[in-house]
């Protein structure tokens, strides 16, 4: 299965909304023409455009009026993207660029928007199935709680999500990260008993985490 990074928006109308860095130009703007079209009026016609080359992935201003920004720093010329970076279009959109160790499967929207993933989940039962095999004991109800959120998701659940739903009633108070994180890793390894070749739940490094179902 191909893999590629991925630009993630983590706030705003489209928090959560993802674009895949499929070709080797993305280009970026408020023209129809471009890959991540932005109507806005702050937003150039062709913005700004992110190149794939040998060593990794380039961002770069097209001299646009309102200027794109990279971690806070006005774009000058061409410079490498490193996973995390925060990219600033004009006034109007950020994003962050996620890539390396957490990148994106073409087939995630669809395995799961259709549930022919490996992973499928009948939640009014509460069972689950990994290659089509129940997973027995049944998952905790945190643990259950915890997928349910994940595989609902289109994007990257956040810690807060995470603790607000799983712990419904606390508002995510007093939920530590340490609990969060053993929560993750009783998950990980309760699916791992029926199926060790995926990771199935990734880190997504300073968002939170998602779930990767492909297709078997």
């Amino acid at each position: 299965m191909e893999e590629v990074p991925f630009l993630i928006a983590p706030d705003g109308e489209l928090q959560g909304k993802r674009w895949p860095l499929v070709n080797s130009t993305f280009l970026i703007g408020r023209g129809e023409d471009c890959d991540l079209v932005i109507v806005d009026r702050q937003v150039s016609r062709h913005h700004a455009r992110i190149h794939k080359t040998p060593e990794g992935y380039v961002i770069e201003d097209l001299g646009s009026k309102n200027h794109t920004h990279l971690n806070g720093v006005r774009l000058e010329s061409k410079i490498a993207l490193q996973d995390g970076d925060e990219i600033q279009v004009a006034l109007a959109i950020r994003l962050n660029f996620i890539g390396s160790e957490a990148t994106l499967p073409l087939s995630v929207d669809e395995a799961i928007r259709f549930g022919i993933g490996r992973l499928r989940m009948e939640v009014q039962a509460h069972r689950v199935w990994v290659k089509e095999q129940e997973i027995d004991p049944p998952l905790s109800p945190p643990q259950f709680r915890l997928l349910e959120l994940l595989y609902k998701s289109s994007g990257v659940v956040t810690r807060d999500e995470i603790a607000s739903h799983v712990w419904p009633g606390t508002d995510g108070i007093g939920v530590s990260d340490q609990a969060i994180d053993a929560l993750i890793r009783r998950l990980r390894d309760r699916i791992y008993e029926v199926d060790s070749e995926c990771k199935y739940v990734i880190t997504v490094r300073g968002h939170g985490f998602r779930l990767e179902n492909p297709i078997p």
